[in-house]
């Protein structure tokens, strides 16, 4: 009966999801934040909402992803919302409008910052505080904006969701929140990421000019990701020449010491650098790997190091910040500043088959817990708390000991 009262009194609400931040098909800012949109998008048009929901896109090019049954409505904003600024005092300004207007009973902001005003409750997503943890790499106005208006928008929303249990206590830590304000649904991966044909991958490296051994890594070329440790690294381990390492991701802030680090080595040639690879590519370069390498010292979530896993690739990270409770056992881990330990690692991947193997088949098993499914459907059932005024927060989690992960999700 109570279910029924619930189901009644959510029928006629409208469910507003701001996804100002989906970026077009083939850019490379389409990861992160861009990924979990498009997902949690493509996620609520195929489970049951408690309401109406309604989409607010950036421009027209994310409704070639759409399903033509979706049940979302979509409102196209206009062009001026692709350019950081504009967008910026568009959701401030007249976006609060465009939510009255239509009636909007709960407004989803997906990442970190809502509008200032807002005529209905909200809910935000905070995937990393890393403007925080590492503010040199954001510029000074950049920085300003988000620790203000995110900090307004904890302040105000009626539930937080976070990415990960680390990201959970940075915004208890950073900004003295309740854990029961905040739930964390994680993120996932979808079905492109999985083993793929032995007689593809090799076509795919004899098409990139690509040895049957090489070593991946995938993301932004920056600092927080910790690649000169992991080039140190690799150079101890004797194999540059044999097994190349390939750094794939754009060049971000402070990649000039990378590369001078390289050439002080001596490894041009065997760091092999094809920029920003396309997300249709990406299982590719999984696939052909002997294993990945994610030895970042800062992530919210960290997606890369999950792909590889669905695709059976024997994964090490760092054992920073949220990666540990994606990998948990099922790959590698070692200390983000263990130069020598990191070099250890390297090499038993290298060496130890029996060991690839095992890595291989415990991480196939740790992807099919993370799935974008599972995170649209936890999402749309906090929706219909929030809407119903049942939500009361979530419970500290069993996880989590003295600020520390103690054991991976179930």
């Amino acid at each position: 009966m109570k279910r029924e009262a619930v189901q009644r009194a959510t029928d006629g609400a409208r469910i507003g999801i701001e996804a100002y931040l989906w970026s077009k098909a083939g850019s490379y800012r389409q990861s992160g934040v861009s990924a979990y949109i498009r997902y949690l998008v493509l996620g609520l048009s195929a489970v049951p909402l408690p309401g109406q929901g309604l989409v607010y896109l950036p421009s027209s090019a994310p409704l070639a992803d759409l399903p033509a049954a979706s049940p979302l409505q979509v409102r196209i904003g206009p062009p001026l919302l692709l350019h950081p600024a504009a967008r910026i005092l568009w959701e401030h300004s007249l976006f609060p409008l465009l939510l009255r207007r239509d009636r909007v009973n709960l407004l989803h902001a997906t990442m970190n910052v809502a509008p200032w005003w807002s005529p209905c409750p909200v809910v935000v997503t905070i995937h990393d505080l890393a403007y925080l943890r590492y503010p040199q790499v954001h510029p000074l106005g950049r920085r300003l904006y988000l620790t203000a208006f995110t900090r307004l928008t904890i302040r105000r929303a009626r539930a937080i969701v976070t990415v990960s249990q680390y990201t959970r206590l940075e915004v208890e830590r950073f900004f003295r929140v309740p854990g029961q304000r905040i739930h964390v649904i994680y993120e996932g991966h979808d079905d492109r990421f999985r083993p793929l044909p032995r007689e593809q991958i090799e076509l795919f490296r004899e098409q990139k000019g690509l040895p049957p051994r090489y070593l991946l890594y995938v993301g932004n070329l920056e600092p927080r990701k910790n690649l000169s440790r992991l080039v140190q690294a690799y150079a101890r381990t004797g194999r540059p020449g044999r097994v190349p390492l390939v750094l794939a991701g754009p060049p971000g802030w402070g990649c000039a010491s990378l590369f001078h680090l390289i050439d002080t080595l001596g490894l041009s040639g065997q760091v092999i650098f094809p920029g920003f690879v396309a997300a249709e590519e990406l299982p590719l370069w999984y696939n052909g790997a002997e294993a990945f390498i994610y030895p970042s010292l800062y992530e919210g979530f960290g997606l890369p190091p999950l792909e590889a896993m669905a695709c059976g690739t024997p994964v090490l990270v760092s054992t920073a910040s949220s990666l540990p409770e994606v990998v948990g056992d099922a790959g590698l881990q070692v200390a983000p500043d263990d130069v020598d330990g990191m070099t250890e690692a390297i090499q038993r991947l290298l060496d130890d088959s029996d060991l690839r193997v095992s890595l291989r088949q415990r991480g196939l098993e740790r992807a099919r817990r993370f799935s974008w499914e599972r995170m649209a459907r936890e999402t749309a059932s906090l929706y219909g708390q929030l809407l119903d005024g049942q939500d009361e927060g979530s419970p500290a989690p069993a996880g989590i000991r003295d600020g520390r992960v103690a054991r991976p999700p179930r």
